[in-house]
Order: structure tokens, then sequence, then C-alpha cells
């Protein structure tokens, strides 16, 4: 490669002993940064930090090396892995709905509600017949609105951290009026008010546990623990009689009965290296062992049945598992099954494979290679799972709970807490994220005498299964798992931990957040040097400048280096090369590169003039594809240089803080909207709008989901069938009093527009077999019950008696098509109870259309992610206070133990901030 005369001082060496590549000169030359201000116009447009796809798009400037597409830094694993390596031609002439679909179902946004199954029958027609029509609003994109905003809350953000710095310097200036315990520095207010009685232990509620329920009751008016009131004894009164009749014991439960500990009040340690003093548990769950396959059931090689040696044959069947299961792409995949032959050919080889006569079999090629019949008995013996009675279930259910009894809790310093991974990874085919090169490979049994267990001295060690041993018996009390060991894939150490609603993790996300609360402080100093060193002429400084204005604004990951031969090419703003960054004047820059977990991130973003200036001196020429773009920084050297801003900050702060604080300045402005005031609904959508926000300022975005249509779909079908149901109801005022036409006028009789002849027969139809449906279900389920009090079941004449009522349906559909009148129903119709039903639906369809317009603005923003991994849950707890809002609907059990820390230590102050 020839070098221009202009950069003889660039050493072809690579520094930190990195691959040898291209490093760019240490100091930029005078007349290197002119020769750049004239080659990049300085034009700024103004939304500098936001994604193109959130402002318009002018003429000509789109010129772009690969296209854009809806790439996004976090999607399910469904969404991620689903490839399609076949040749697509033949499909891209096929419908849409006649198309193969997948079994498993796209992950919700939402943590507590169920995903649409596929219905069998047909549906009635899609959501794009049905969808809200946008609001003018929605015209211009968010972005452009939200560019000012993003401006703004950076202005105040400056302005706090000054008013912080300013607050503390005076309070440090001020005389001691009394001595204060160093260990609140970091609590919250709430906290520190209750923590005057010198207590961390809180005492167990008289009240009684709360199931979960749906209720809409707000948290803040619930049972809350402690109450030595009245209404407190009655509802726990009250509770009591309803378990009594139900058959359950009143007695308290052994977590009930545990008095709660608020680590988040407690004083904080000297040395927080220590996690424990005491350390108890049982070790881990191994898989269980391999059952073969019945001797007629055999894999077929070039038309012939082969009998697999037992270890073989276990191989044999993580394909065929694959097969049954909705990963079939992966089959598909040259490289899957390139890795996985290779491995199968060496369990061939030394467990054998022979045929009927006994002689070896050499098996060569996958193709030739036939597991129907392997795939015929397993999806079999799932199916007879399936079917198994209500009995048989809960047996099982029953005996599965036994076995992993032992394994659910472990003592902690004394207290009860939850393990998370209690089990041992069983043996299958590793999948990876995205394109691993070592997908398709087999993960081996894991044996106990791979296995370190973590314990305290005193406790007694599990005992490991009969014959076997322990790798090692340790007793560090600076690590946090129970045990750990090493997987054969990548050589990644896997470790036991204790679960999300443990203290241990909770201490971590208060730490996280309260890191990100710190960097409040320091923020404006970081942004005003950082700006300061984009132009600056040592080379390395600049280079460090423009990934930190990157990570800042853009909320890029900061990378670290990879072993390329061993794991998926996934990059982080310190480890991009030339050929991820393509630059388009004046100021867009379009990244394309595998980011964490091998997810695609493409966008394109608008920075400001100078860090685009800095780009394209990063690629200038000799540079090529392949060549680090920051070739003097690395992630150890920006989070050293982070750390002297504040103890402990590094690059991943920035996602935590940036989302956290953009959230609290949005939540604050909500007292104002009148949605405010509104239904739980509005509000919930209220609060989604403001993490939408969040998401698009901080580019935390997705792809949009596979089930999304789907989703819409079942809801724009809802919503169409409610006004259905309200014409219906509206023709039943006109059958008891024809005079109402009159009074009313004839349009408020009238049907939806897209409520036509052929939708509605469509309709009916779903309606009659959605009934026919409930019925046998129902019927079914009377049986299993009689059957369990060994009683006489139903006999098929009950059934279709009871279908007789689907059959009326259908009758009485046809009536009303052909004469265009509906007959009145329910006991003593009249018109009031008729209208009262009709603001019933309506009420129902507003409902409905929120949600679907929540929902659909939601498609291409992670709100999960956003809401459980960066926005702090204190904030959320608030906002569900002050408002009056559930925190159910927010948090789902899970995420609610997860947070608990979060709900009790705000629970007294709604006027707490990040």
């Amino acid at each position: 490669m020839g070098i221009d005369s202009s950069d003889d001082d660039m050493p072809l060496s690579r520094p930190n002993g990195r691959s040898s590549t291209l490093v760019s000169s240490s100091k930029i030359s005078r007349a290197q940064d002119i020769a750049l201000d004239k080659s990049v116009p300085q034009k700024p447009s103004g939304m500098a930090g936001l994604s193109i796809r959130n402002g318009p798009v002018e003429n000509g400037e789109m010129d772009l090396d690969s296209p854009a597409t809806n790439g996004a830094k976090r999607k399910s694993r469904v969404s991620i892995t689903q490839v399609d390596y076949k040749d697509g031609s033949e499909s891209d002439g096929e419908p849409l709905a006649k198309r193969p679909r997948s079994k498993k179902v796209q992950e919700s946004d939402s943590d507590d509600e169920p995903m649409v199954k596929a219905r069998v029958k047909k549906l009635p027609p899609s959501y794009k017949e049905t969808a809200l029509p946008e609001s003018s609003s929605d015209e211009q994109p968010l972005g452009v609105k939200l560019a000012k905003k993003k401006a703004d809350i950076e202005k105040k953000a400056e302005k706090e951290a000054k008013a912080i710095r300013a607050k503390e310097a005076k309070a440090k200036a001020a005389p001691k009026k009394a001595v204060k315990n160093e260990s609140d520095d970091d609590l919250p207010l709430a906290a520190k008010k209750r923590q005057s009685n010198g207590s961390a232990i809180k005492r167990k509620s008289t009240a009684p546990k709360k199931e979960e329920s749906d209720s809409d009751a707000p948290i803040s008016k619930k049972v809350k623990p402690a109450s030595a009131s009245a209404k407190g004894k009655k509802a726990a009164s009250a509770k009591d009689t309803k378990d009594i009749k139900k058959g359950k014991s009143k007695e308290p439960s052994e977590e009930e009965e545990e008095e709660e500990f608020e680590w988040w009040n407690a004083p904080k340690k000297e040395d927080d290296s220590i996690k424990w003093k005491t350390l108890e548990h049982n070790g881990v769950l191994f898989a269980p062992e391999y059952e073969p396959l019945p001797k007629h059931v055999k894999m077929y090689y070039d038309g012939k049945p082969v009998t697999l040696g037992l270890e073989a044959e276990e191989v044999a069947t993580f394909w065929v598992a694959m097969m049954t299961a909705a990963s079939t792409h992966h089959l598909d995949n040259p490289i899957f099954r390139k890795n996985f032959f290779t491995d199968f050919s060496e369990y061939i080889k030394k467990h054998g494979a022979k045929d009927a006569q006994g002689n070896k079999v050499d098996i060569k090629s996958l193709d030739k290679c036939d597991f129907s019949k392997m795939q015929e008995y397993w999806a079999a013996k799932n199916e007879a799972k399936k079917s198994m009675t209500k009995e048989e279930k809960a047996a099982a259910k029953a005996e599965k709970d036994a076995l992993e009894a032992p394994y659910l809790y472990c003592t902690w310093d004394g207290r009860k807490q939850k393990v998370g991974n209690f089990r041992v990874e069983p043996p299958s085919l590793f999948r990876g994220r995205g394109e691993h090169p070592k997908t398709g490979k087999v993960k081996v049994r894991v044996l106990p005498e791979q296995i370190t267990i973590n314990i305290g001295k005193g406790a007694k060690v599990p005992a490991p299964p009969a014959g076997h041993k322990w790798k090692a018996v340790q007793h560090d009390q600076k690590a946090t798992w129970l045990a750990m060991w090493q997987e054969n894939i990548n050589g990644a150490y896997k470790y036991v931990m204790l679960g999300a609603a443990s203290d241990v993790k909770g201490q971590s996300d208060y730490k996280k957040f309260e890191k990100a609360r710190e960097l409040k402080k320091h923020i404006d100093k970081i942004r005003r040097d950082y700006t300061k060193d984009l132009k600056s002429e040592v080379m390395a400084d600049r280079q460090r400048a423009t990934a930190m204005y990157l990570i800042d604004k853009l909320a890029l990951r900061a990378g670290n280096e990879k072993d390329t031969e061993n794991e998926a090419d996934t990059v982080g703003c310190c480890s991009l090369k030339y050929e991820h960054i393509s630059l388009q004047p004046p100021d867009q820059v379009t990244f394309d590169f595998l980011g964490k977990d091998s997810i695609r991130y493409n966008e394109t973003a608008r920075v400001d003039p100078q860090v685009f200036k800095n780009l394209k001196l990063f690629k200038k020429a000799p540079k090529t594809d392949g060549d680090d773009l920051f070739d003097r920084l690395n992630t150890s050297q920006l989070n050293k240089h982070l750390n002297s801003y504040m103890p402990g900050l590094t690059a991943k702060v920035f996602r935590t803080y940036n989302a956290s604080h953009t959230m609290s300045e949005l939540l604050k402005e909500l007292g104002k909207d009148p949605r405010s005031r509104g239904t739980i609904a509005e509000k919930v959508k209220l609060y989604n709008d403001c993490n939408r926000k969040v998401a698009i300022l901080c580019n935390h975005k997705r792809t949009v989901g596979a089930g999304h249509e789907q989703q819409m779909q079942k809801l724009g079908d809802r919503i169409k069938g409610l006004r259905y149901q309200k014409w219906r109801t509206k023709k039943m005022i006109l059958d008891i009093d024809p005079t109402q036409k009159k009074k009313k006028g004839a349009a408020f009789f009238e049907k939806d527009e897209d409520l036509d002849d052929e939708w509605i027969k469509e309709h009916q139809q779903f309606l009659i077999e959605e009934q026919r449906t409930k019925i046998t279900k129902k019927f079914e389920k009377d049986n299993e019950k009689l059957k369990a009090n060994k009683e006489r079941v139903l006999p098929e004449k009950e059934l279709k008696e009871r279908l007789q009522a689907v059959k009326e349906l259908e009758t009485k559909f046809k009536k009303e098509n052909k004469t265009n009148k509906v007959e009145a129903e329910g006991r003593g119709p009249s018109v009031e109870k008729f209208m009262a039903a009709i603001d019933k639906l309506d009420e129902r369809i507003r409902v409905f259309e929120t949600q679907a317009e929540d929902r659909d603005g939601n498609k291409e923003v992670a709100l999960s992610t956003s809401k459980i991994n960066y926005i702090d849950p204190r904030l959320t707890v608030v906002f569900s206070k002050k408002f009056d809002v559930p925190i159910e609907k927010f948090f789902s059990k899970t995420l609610r133990d997860k947070f608990r820390w979060a709900i009790k230590s705000v629970e007294d102050a709604e006027d707490w901030e990040f």
C-alpha cells in the first residue's frame, strides 16, 4: 500500500499490542485542519445527536454506501436469529397470509400482557383496514419536535450541575451544626427520614400479603404493612375468612414470617468488597440423564436404518429438537450445518454407528442423514405431554417442584435469598447470537468435576451426585456467585447467582442508578471538556473527545477487543473500523456494524459539524477497510479518563444517566397535560409517550417485532367487532321503539362505513365458531372435573344439546342479514338499558383505540429495555403514586420483586427526583 507524502509521519505499527494496521499521526497540523474546514461545509442542521429517520430528509442528502434499514440496537431472539438461508425468490410473489408462520411468538413489550396467539379460524379483515387515522400532529416526525427538547434538557442539566456543586460548596463552608453520619450521603431522601430511628429492620406486617390482582387501585391506596388500624384489621379478617372458605390455611407463610431487611436504609459498609459473612446453599441441579430412544426408532442413512452409539444418538436428538422447535431456520444455516456435522462425526467415530447386520457405517454426508423417524417419536411424545389430564399435569408439576425445592433458596448472612439460575445447562446445540462462527457445535454435558462451589467456611458442602466429586470448593467472600463452571464452546465461565429480587442484585441496581445520579454533578464539565477537545491538535485527545461525543449523544456502547476467530465480530464505539461508518455532508453519519449480541446497528444520525470533520480525518487515506477508526484509543483509556472526573465513572454510565435524566425532565412536565387527569389507560399511554421520547432521544431503538402486525390486527379486529356490537344494539332500540329513528335522527342508526356486508358475514361466522369452541371447551372441562371426582361423565348427547345455541345464533344472524332488523335481546329490554350499553361500548372502544395508538407508536422503540435497564425505577414508582396508576401497569410481578427496593424507598416521597 502506498503512503502519501503528506502522511510520512504516520507509522505502520499498532500501539497497545493490537493487530498491525495503520495508525494516525500523533499530531494534527494547522494546515490539515484548514484543509478539512474547506472540504466540509460548516452548515449545522440543529438536530445533532438525533437519528435521521426522526428528521426531514432533503433531496440528494441520502448518498449512502448501503441502504438504511429498520436496524436497531435490540430485538428479540426470534427476530435476531430468524434468518432465511434459502433462496427467497419462491415466496416473493406469495401473499403474506399464505406464507408459513413461525410457531414461536415475538416477545411483547408489555411485561404482563400475554402475546396474541395465531387463530386457526379465518380472521376478520386485517388491521390495515381498521387502523386508526393518524393525527395531524404525527405528520411531523417526532425527532424534529424533540430536537429543541434535547437541547433544552442538556442546557438545564448544565445549570443543575452548577447548582448542585455550588450547594455542596456552600454546605462545606458553613459551620457544622450537628454531627452527620457520612454513610447517609448515598441514601435517598425518604430513606434518610426513615433512618432516624436507627433501625434497618422493618417489622412484619400485621396486614395479610395481598394476592396478585388486576385491580386499578393505586399502590398508595392498597393495604400497607404494619397497619394497626381498624380498617387494617377488618381487611385481615375478611381475607382470613375468604381463605378459610377456599380451604386455605390462614397461618402466615415462611416468607411472611421473616422480617424484611431494608438494606437501602442500612448504614454503608466500611469494606464494600466483602459481600457476605456466612453463606449456605445446596449446590446446583443437574440436567436429567439421557433417556435412550426405543430400539425401533432409528436414524436412517442413505435410506437404511442405523444404530447409533448412545452418546452419538443423544447428539442426534439435539438436531431433532431443533426440528420440532421454532428453530428450523438454524438448520438451513450452512455454518450451523457444518459445525454440527463435524462434531456429530466425531461422536460417531468414537461411539459407533452400525447397520442392521452390525456392520460399521461410514457417515460422510449430513444430507444423507434422515432424522424423520426420530422426529415423529419426539413429536408424539410432546403431544402426549400436552394431552395429559389436569391431574397428570398437577402430579408432574408437583414432582418437578419437589425436585427443585432444595435449590430455590440460599441463606446469605442469615437471610433467605432466592437463587436465580440454579440449573446446570443441559447438553444441546449451541446457537449463539447473530452469525456466530461456532453456531451448531455441541454443548457437552456439564459434570460435577467441572464445577467449583463457593460457600461459607462453616457451612455444609452440598454433596455431589453419587460417584462424582466437585472440581473445587472455595470460600471467597468477595464473590457473589454460588457455583461456577467453564463451558466448552467459547470457554466462557457460567455462574450460579442470586435471583433478580435478591438483596445483592437489588444493591447492584441501586448502585448503578445512584452512580448515574452522581453524574449529574459533573455532566456540564465533561461535556464542556470534550467539546473543547474536539479541536485538539493532539490526535489521541481528539479521538477520545469524538468517541465521548458519540457515546453521550448517540448512546453507542464503548466496545471492547474481540477474539474474532472464536466470537462474533461485534464492535462498539472505540472498536469501530473504517468500513463501519460512511459520511454524507454536511453532518450525516451512517453507522453499519454488529453491536452487542450481534444485533445489526444501521442508523444514519446527524452530528456536530466538528465531529463530522473529525470522522473524516480519522478515515483519511491511506486508511481502508479493516483499519481502526479510533486507532489511538481503547476502552480502558477512555474509562480511565472518565474516572478522573468521578470515581467509578465509565462509558456505560452515560446511557443510564441520559435515559433517567431525560425521563425525569419529561415527567416533571406532565402535571400540565390534561391526560394526566384522565383514565388509567390514558395515563399509562402518557407514561409510555415519555418512555418513547427517551428511547428516541437516547437512541434506544429496535427492529419492528415479527408479532407486531399480528398484534395490531388483533386490536383492530376487536375495535371493529365492538363497533359492530354497538350498531346491533342501536338496531335493537328501533325494534322496541321505532319512533327513536325520528327522535335521534337516521344517521345515529347507520353502521360505520368500514362495516360492509361482506365483513359483517365474516365476523358473524367468527362469532359462531367462537361460541362453538367455548361450549366444547366448557363441556370438556366439566367432564374433567367429573372424572377427578370419580363421577359419571356427561354423554355426547349433552354436548349436542349445548351446541344447539350455536345453531340458534347462526339462524338469528341469517335472519338479521335478510330483514336488516335486529330483535331486542336480554331481560326487560328498554331504550335506557340499550343507551347505557352503547355508552359502555364507546368507552371500551376508546380504551382499545388508545392501546392501538400506543402500541403502534412503540413498534420501533424498546420500551422494556429502557424501562428495565436505563430508567431509574424510582421515577416510575413516583409517577405511579403521583397520578394514581397501579404500579402493576408498569412492572410485572417479577419486576416488582426486582425493584422492591425502589418501590419501598420512595413510598413516602412523591417529590423524589432523579
